[in-house]
C-alpha cells in the first residue's frame, strides 16, 4: 500500500482523502532538543511509537530534532502552517502570544509535575486552547519536574538575584528576574552552556536533568533547593494533517491526546529529573541549599506582581482572569500538584 506524506497544509492534505479506511500516512515531527536527553527520550519518543504501533503500522512518525527544521521559538508557527504536522512547542518562548497558558509559568503554584500535567491538559482545554490554540490540534502537555535557580554562588532569598544575569526558563521567569533587578538573558536551552561559560549570565532557571544534558554542573553548582517553577511543553498537530487523517488514524492520534498521556509524558522526564538531582546531592562538588519558611514567603511577596501583571494581560484579551485563574489553582488542587 503507497503511503502518503501529509505535510504542508491543505496542498497535501487534498491528496490524502479523510474517507479512505486503510491509509498509510508519514507524519513528521519536530522538535527542538538533542534526542539523546530525557524529554526526547521519555517522553516525545515513547509517545510516536505508541502511535506507530497503535495504528498497526498505518501512522509513520519521522522525527526531527535538535532544531533540525527551525528554531526552538519557530516550532508553533511551523505546526500552524503546515510546515510540519507535528512540533514539541514551548509557549514561553513567544512572550505575549499564550496570555492564559502563561498561568502555567507562574512561580511558586507546582509541587507534583505528573499530576499537575493532567491538571494543567484539562483546566487548559477548558479555559484556553480554544482562545489561544484554535489553529491547531493540542495532544499533551508535559512539565518537567519542578525546576529550580540554580547560580554561581549562594542564593536563598529574592534579594539574592539582584544585579545578576540570569537566563530564565521562559517569559514570566524572565519578567520575574527583572522584578528583583536581575538582568534575563534570553536564550534557548541548547545554547545556555555557552552563555554560562562566556559570562553572558551567571544563573539559570532549569530543570535538575538539565544540570547533565546540557553540562552545567561546573558553570553552576549551587542549587536553591525548593519547586521554583514549571515549564510546560505542548505537542501541537497541524490542523489540516489531523483533518486528512481517515477516521481510523484520527481515532489513533485522539487516543493519544489526553491528560493520562499528558501525565505519562510528563512521568518520564520527573523520572529522570529526580534521577539527576539524586546525583546532583551525591556530588560533593555541588552545594545544595533549603530557603527558611521566612525566605519561601518572601519569594511568594515578590512573585506577587507576575499574578496582577498575568490577570491585565488576560483581561486585556477579554478573558475572566480571576475566574481562570481559580478553576486553574482549583485543578491543581483536584489532582494534589499545587505547591
Amino acid at each position: 500500500m503507497k503511503r502518503t506524506t501529509v505535510a504542508l497544509g491543505a496542498i497535501l492534505t487534498a491528496m490524502v482523502p479523510a474517507t479512505l479506511t486503510a491509509q498509510e500516512v508519514t507524519l513528521r515531527l519536530s522538535h527542538w532538543i538533542p534526542p539523546t536527553i530525557s524529554p526526547a527520550t521519555k517522553g516525545v519518543d515513547p509517545w510516536a511509537a505508541s502511535v506507530m504501533e497503535a495504528s498497526e503500522g498505518r501512522i509513520e512518525i519521522q522525527i526531527f530534532p535538535a532544531q533540525q527544521l527551525g528554531r526552538a521559538p519557530d516550532h508553533y508557527d511551523m505546526a500552524k502552517d503546515g510546515i510540519v504536522d507535528l512540533s514539541w512547542v514551548n509557549p514561553g518562548y513567544t512572550a505575549g502570544r499564550f496570555p492564559i497558558y502563561a498561568a502555567t509559568e507562574l512561580p511558586f503554584m507546582v509541587e507534583d509535575s505528573i499530576e499537575g500535567a493532567k491538571a494543567i491538559h484539562e483546566w487548559y482545554m477548558e479555559y484556553g486552547a480554544e482562545q489561544e490554540m484554535s489553529d491547531v490540534k493540542v495532544c499533551f502537555i508535559h512539565p518537567h519536574a519542578p525546576g529550580a535557580l540554580h547560580t554561581q554562588e549562594t542564593v536563598t532569598g529574592p534579594d539574592g538575584v539582584s544585579g545578576k544575569n540570569v537566563r530564565p526558563a521562559h517569559a514570566t521567569m524572565a519578567r520575574f528576574v527583572s522584578l528583583l533587578g536581575g538582568g534575563p538573558v534570553q536564550v534557548p536551552a541548547p545554547e545556555v552552556r555557552e552563555a554560562l561559560s562566556k559570562g553572558t549570565a551567571e544563573a539559570v532557571t532549569f530543570p535538575w536533568g538539565s544540570m547533565y544534558d546540557f553540562n552545567l554542573t561546573e558553570e553552576v553548582p549551587v542549587h536553591l533547593d525548593m519547586p521554583f517553577y514549571i515549564s510546560a511543553q505542548v505537542m501541537v498537530m497541524n490542523k489540516a494533517s489531523y483533518d486528512g487523517l481517515s477516521d481510523e488514524n484520527k481515532a489513533v492520534i485522539d487516543d493519544h491526546c489526553t491528560p493520562e498521556w499528558s501525565g505519562r509524558v510528563a512521568a518520564g522526564w520527573h523520572e529522570d529529573d529526580m534521577a539527576a538531582k539524586d546525583k546532583l546531592l551525591a556530588d560533593d562538588s555541588q552545594t545544595f541549599n533549603t530557603p527558611s519558611e521566612d525566605e519561601v514567603a518572601a519569594w511568594r511577596e515578590a512573585a506577587a506582581p507576575l499574578t496582577e501583571e498575568w490577570k491585565e494581560a488576560v483581561s486585556a484579551k477579554g478573558g475572566d482572569a480571576d475566574a481562570i485563574l481559580d478553576a486553574y489553582k482549583a485543578k491543581l488542587e483536584e489532582y494534589g500538584a499545587a505547591y
